[in-house]
């Protein structure tokens, strides 16, 4: 009887220090300490939200002069590649060329709108932009200033007035030459020191030059195809 209740006291104890341990049931492991998301430093807790928010306001801060400058004069180059594009629809481009237009106005839309963004958030002034056929105004700041490969008034006019065959020759043989101004502008950009370096304006600097990489070949290879007075195929 005594050794009876020596194991019955026994498995009493084991019974009560697997409760103890999570409660596990028969046949199931014991529960696995799950992560906290929200907490106290105290607790061993992360704030995830915090800290997501205090990276964002430290990106938000984290720009310099160059950046800027970069924001605002690209906002004013994409501006007149959308009123390039817009020709497409009027001056009987073919549908090789209509089809870049349209990317190009779809691309470049966004990326105004994100660079707007970009200087709102840091409270710097933000170029806006109207479009009234070749007439282009930029209201703000460097709306008089001549970014590297834009076209000048001209030579839009000339883009203007082509028709068929010699609109495509003429658009792609220009938005070659704009592209290729963008391209120097983002140079410009990572060769400034401190410049770039912020997520979102490395990010939007690195995809318009990676881009109009890719359009200036294709762009060339269009050119090239397009017979004497033809248009492309």
């Amino acid at each position: 009887m005594r050794i009876l209740r020596a194991r019955r006291t026994s498995l009493a104890v084991v019974a009560l220090i697997l409760t103890s341990c999570g409660g596990a049931t028969k046949g199931s492991a014991p529960a696995a300490p799950q992560p906290s998301v929200r907490g106290s430093s105290a607790a061993g807790g992360v704030d995830y939200d915090s800290l997501y928010r205090a990276r964002k306001d430290s990106e938000r801060q984290n720009f310099t002069a160059a950046d800027v400058h970069f924001m605002t004069g690209m906002i004013s180059h994409h501006a007149q590649a959308l009123v390039m594009a817009a020709l497409a629809t009027t001056n009987g481009a073919s549908p090789a060329v209509a089809t870049l237009c349209s990317r190009i106005t779809n691309s470049q839309s966004d990326e105004i709108r994100t660079m707007q963004g970009w200087l709102r958030d840091r409270g710097q002034p933000v170029p806006e932009i109207h479009i009234d056929g070749l007439n282009l105004t930029i209201d703000g700041p460097m709306h008089m200033m001549h970014m590297p490969g834009m076209l000048t008034q001209a030579q839009l006019e000339e883009l203007g007035r082509a028709r068929g065959p010699e609109f495509d020759r003429l658009f792609l043989t220009y938005m070659i030459q704009h592209h290729k101004g963008a391209l120097v502008m983002v140079r410009e950009l990572f060769a400034t020191d401190g410049g770039g370096q912020g997520e979102l304006a490395f990010k939007l600097a690195n995809d318009i030059q990676a881009d109009q990489t890719t359009e200036i070949a294709r762009m060339e290879r269009m050119l090239a195809a397009l017979p004497a007075g033809g248009r492309t195929p």
